[in-house]
């Protein structure tokens, strides 16, 4: 069971294809597609994919007896030619995309990449997780043609922010279970009555883009199948006092390009935010390791002190 592929933001910085050249050297450098240019080849073959697919529905509405509760893709047709399309249930969250995020030069700014998911049964929480927050997830990776890529059938934590960006975000629209509704099986392995289940389909951009993977070609579009187990809200990635989501201060939905000191971390796994030597738990804390709220800002210059190396 593999679950290493997810979690890789690694970028290739160009595709090098062999072939004869002028030069005798066998090595050709294909530059990167752009973003603007493949975004809406992707958005066009996810609607194609959504307006002629369905999945069981049924089931998750009745519930039959001895229900595994596993979700099924097929193609309309034949017999199933009634079926209702998947575009009928999918929701989209529109996510600006700069190429500098990618680790590519090519200067796009803010380039919209639409992400597609069907929340299939909504979990018992209250509230979704963030895109910064840690989840205990299963799920199954697969290409649009059905090729399965990677999965876990049984749950493991992700920190979102470790996995491809568009995972990250399609989490962040389901609901998860509840602690209190944790099972014990007699097998040693748990599961959660009332977890939350969905597909995700992640255009390229928000995926691998131009970085292959075993079986994942590049510019592939990706489909998920999660369950969203529990997560933990308000994740403290770097426990410096100061919640994730609260540390991608542009609020970019990115959280690897806040980094106020410029020590190669970004804020949300640095403990030393400001790079002033003084820990950042230390400078919102009172003496008696209680938070401050708000977070103190000594010379009044509307920057808290834990971003500000000016106060200590």
């Amino acid at each position: 069971m593999r679950y290493g592929t997810i979690v890789s933001l690694v970028f290739a910085l160009a595709l090098f294809s062999c072939k004869n050249d002028d030069n005798g050297s066998g090595i050709t450098e294909v530059p990167p597609k752009l973003l603007s240019e493949v975004s809406p080849e992707d958005d066009a073959e996810i609607v194609e994919f959504l307006n002629t697919h369905f999945y069981n529905y049924e089931d998750f509405d009745n519930q039959p007896e001895g229900f595994d509760y596993r979700i099924m893709i097929d193609t309309i047709a034949g017999e199933n030619a009634d079926k209702t399309p998947m575009m009928e249930f999918a929701q989209s969250v529109t996510i600006n995309l700069s190429s500098s995020q990618l680790s590519l030069s090519a200067g796009e700014e803010n380039v919209p990449h639409k992400l597609y998911y069907i929340e299939v049964q909504e979990g018992g929480a209250e509230r979704s997780p963030t895109y910064a927050d840690s989840t205990l997830i299963k799920y199954q990776g697969s290409l649009l043609n059905g090729t399965i890529f990677d999965e876990s059938q049984d749950y493991v934590w992700f920190e979102l922010p470790s996995s491809v960006r568009g995972f990250a975000n399609g989490i962040a629209q389901l609901k998860s279970g509840t602690p209190d509704q944790v099972i014990e099986n007699a097998d040693g392995t748990y599961s959660i009555a009332n977890s939350g289940k969905g597909i995700l389909i992640i255009p390229s951009g928000l995926g691998y883009f131009n970085s292959s993977r075993t079986l994942i070609p590049l510019y592939s579009v990706l489909l998920f199948k999660v369950e969203l187990g529990l997560y933990v809200e308000d994740t403290d990635s770097d426990n410096d006092g100061v919640p994730s989501i609260e540390e991608d201060l542009n609020g970019n939905g990115f959280m690897f390009d806040d980094d106020t000191d410029e020590d190669g971390l970004p804020n949300f796994r640095d403990i030393d935010d400001d790079g002033d030597g003084v820990l950042t738990r230390r400078e919102i804390t009172d003496d008696n390791g209680v938070i401050i709220l708000p977070y103190p800002d000594a010379d009044k210059d509307g920057v808290p002190d834990f971003l500000d190396p000016d106060t200590k």
